[in-house]
């Protein structure tokens, strides 16, 4: 399968002919800072010329503003390219996951021949990181990855816990690899960045994409010790990031507070979704984050009946951890929230 995402629109074209919401993308439902669509668009006038290989003026931005060093800071084509090489410069022979979460990082583990181990996140948990994952970090390992807030369940990992894990895989030599993409919109907190320079075996994943609804641009970027850094460098091509997602970049940093507007957005929405999601009697994991796990129990074609009707879902039957009736949702504005309610209820209902 080319994507075995969210976000496949030609997909759900084949099933309906008019317009589709799409709730399998989850970015910030205020969509793109017209600042940067316009920064984007001006970048298009020199696409004659190369883009800045070394992404110079955006790793001063994104340092400035995280209160990191430029040197720890790698760009990418978006998160993923930046999992996979990161894969590629650590090399570990053993790696701890948890399940569920993001399939990109066993998948660029396992190309590199990496043993994934995984540690279990239970339903009747909330699907929370808990303590037990200490008992799982053992001095085998050369990797962990953790997502907070973690997809699909969108649970964040409190800052204590973080801290234990940081030190444990201290103790055992291990990488400790932190996903903090969909954190903006999450909360307010400047996350683990700030702490890569006194920890050399932290590195920390963030992208543009969620937060500022620029997923079409790829872009996004790590932070990390200098010397790891470097390596990424060397494990991929040259000018890796265009030049029109370097201008984009660049715009998004003077928007500082569009990840804040949106997430007071869905503070404001989110409630409201989950409980319209529990009447129709799924089962949602409450999330703070743009998007929401349900589990429809016996329901297994549910993507499919409202493709039909003009909505896309997230199936999350291909994570780990998760079976073929468990889906993700976006959180968007209110009433794009009230119509997909209204078609689930069609989906689900004796008629659908």
């Amino acid at each position: 399968m080319v994507n075995p995402h969210g976000g496949d629109l030609i997909w759900a074209k084949t099933k309906y002919s008019g317009e589709i919401l799409d709730f399998s993308v989850n970015c910030n439902p205020l969509g793109t800072p017209p600042s940067v669509l316009a920064a984007a668009a001006d970048a298009l006038s020199r696409v004659g010329q190369y883009p800045d290989p070394a992404c110079t003026a955006l790793r001063g931005a994104i340092a400035q503003r995280l209160g990191c060093d430029e040197a720890e800071i790698f760009c990418g084509n978006g998160a993923a390219e930046v999992i996979f090489r990161l894969a590629l410069a650590i090399a570990p022979g053993e790696a701890l996951l948890t399940a569920p979460t993001f399939s990109e990082y066993e998948a660029a583990l396992t190309q590199v021949g990496c043993h994934c181990r995984f540690h279990r996140l239970l339903p009747e948990e909330s699907f929370d990181l808990t303590a037990r994952i200490l008992g799982d970090i053992t001095p085998d390992l050369q990797a962990v990855f953790l997502c907070t807030p973690n997809n699909p369940t969108g649970r964040l990992i409190s800052r204590e816990l973080l801290h234990a894990v940081l030190q444990r895989c201290e103790e055992v030599g291990a990488y400790l690899i932190v996903d903090e993409c969909f954190l903006p919109l999450a909360t307010g907190e400047i996350g683990l960045a700030p702490l890569v320079k006194d920890h050399p075996k932290l590195v920390v994943l963030r992208a543009f994409t969620k937060s500022y609804a620029v997923p079409s641009l790829r872009l996004g970027y790590c932070v990390a010790d200098p010397g790891l850094v470097k390596k990424l460098h060397r494990w991929g091509g040259c000018w890796n990031v265009s030049g029109v997602a370097q201008a984009a970049g660049l715009a998004c940093l003077q928007e500082p507070d569009w990840p804040a507007q949106g997430r007071k957005l869905l503070e404001t929405v989110r409630p409201a979704l989950c409980s319209g999601l529990a009447a129709l009697g799924c089962t949602v994991v409450p999330g703070s984050a743009n998007y929401l796990l349900f589990r429809l129990p016996g329901v297994t074609d549910l993507k499919e009946r409202a493709a039909e009707r003009g909505i896309l879902l997230r199936s999350c039957g291909n994570y780990r951890g998760l079976g073929q009736d468990y889906y993700r949702v976006a959180v968007r504005c209110p009433e794009e929230n009230e119509t997909l309610l209204r078609v689930l209820a069609s989906c689900i209902s004796k008629e659908g």
